[in-house]
């Protein structure tokens, strides 16, 4: 029987480079990894990301629902689909404001014969965990159903304040494991059972955030991308896209994280739906993110 995996954690907290080092790892040791990803906007981009490491006919981007409700049919429909390999395993990435609950309850219900009861990975950051202000109630809300915690965000840490959250997590969830990535031993996730652990009733409506996209020009530099990203509120808490920049052909893709900071790395290709700007959180209107690349394009 195939396993289902199901990795969730709060927007910026790792969960992409859990998944690409899963990939790796079940890739390398004889598995046949079969991925989905769930995002609110353009989920194609980031599938796009993965050509490397396994082929873009195992993956599937969900866009624009949310698999802990609306979207819910839509995953059980993709994961039946999903041919039969040796030694298959299936590798879902929810969006970062998943109702972690509500997914594994709602998940395992429908799923063929062929596979395993789901489990769930829940990535936490350890740097920022319980400082997400009114979201606080989201992040501990995706811990409590799950089998095994992934701690990330290590670097530059006190071990007082890693202990301290593990503390909280234990109390959340007494019986998940708790791990570094750097210690997962991805060949005994298979063998791992749903977790037991009983959760704590969340509005599900506070999972429900706003999103948008817009076409992005070519930029003439970094410092635009830079500037783009610190010009937008903080109550959008994730922005990301993929652009050229000047004369350069090969695309790059940023990322805002939650805590401020933005990265810039090559893009894998070119983008099915060209340049883009997309953001996740309060605030999201295609009419502001047209002004404020407007504005920092005349200032650059």
């Amino acid at each position: 029987m195939e396993a289902i995996i199901t990795v969730v954690g709060f927007l910026g907290a790792g969960k992409t480079t859990l998944l690409k080092h899963l990939i790796e790892k079940f890739s390398s040791n004889g598995w046949s990894p079969f991925v989905i990803l769930n995002d609110y906007e353009n989920a194609n981009m980031d599938a796009q990301q993965f050509a490397k490491q396994i082929a873009l006919k195992n993956i599937k981007p969900l866009s624009g629902s949310c698999i802990c409700c609306t979207g819910i049919v839509e995953l059980r429909n993709t994961v039946n689909r999903i041919p039969e390999r040796v030694h298959g395993v299936t590798l879902i990435e929810a969006n970062g404001t998943s109702d972690a609950c509500s997914l594994m309850e709602f998940l395992g219900v429908g799923i063929n014969d062929r596979f395993l009861p789901p489990i769930q990975i829940s990535v936490v950051d350890v740097k920022n965990w319980q400082k997400r202000g009114e979201h606080n109630e989201l992040e501990a809300n995706q811990i409590q159903v799950s089998s095994l915690l992934v701690l990330t965000h290590l670097e530059k840490i006190h071990e007082n304040r890693k202990n301290q959250v593990i503390d909280e997590l234990k109390t959340l969830n007494p019986m998940a494991k708790i791990v570094t990535i750097e210690s997962l031993d991805v060949l005994l996730l298979p063998e791992l059972v749903p977790s037991k652990n009983s959760s704590q009733k969340f509005d599900h409506q506070k999972a429900h955030w706003s999103s948008c996209s817009i076409d992005l020009p070519v930029l003439p530099n970094e410092k635009s991308i830079h500037d783009i990203c610190h010009a937008l509120p903080k109550s959008i808490l994730r922005v990301k896209g993929c652009t050229t920049i000047g004369n350069a052909k090969e695309y790059v893709f940023f990322e805002r994280t939650p805590d401020g900071t933005v990265c810039i790395r090559p893009f894998n290709g070119v983008p099915i739906t060209g340049s883009k700007l997309l953001t996740i959180g309060p605030g999201s209107q295609p009419s502001l993110l047209q002004k404020t690349v407007e504005t920092i394009l005349l200032i650059d």
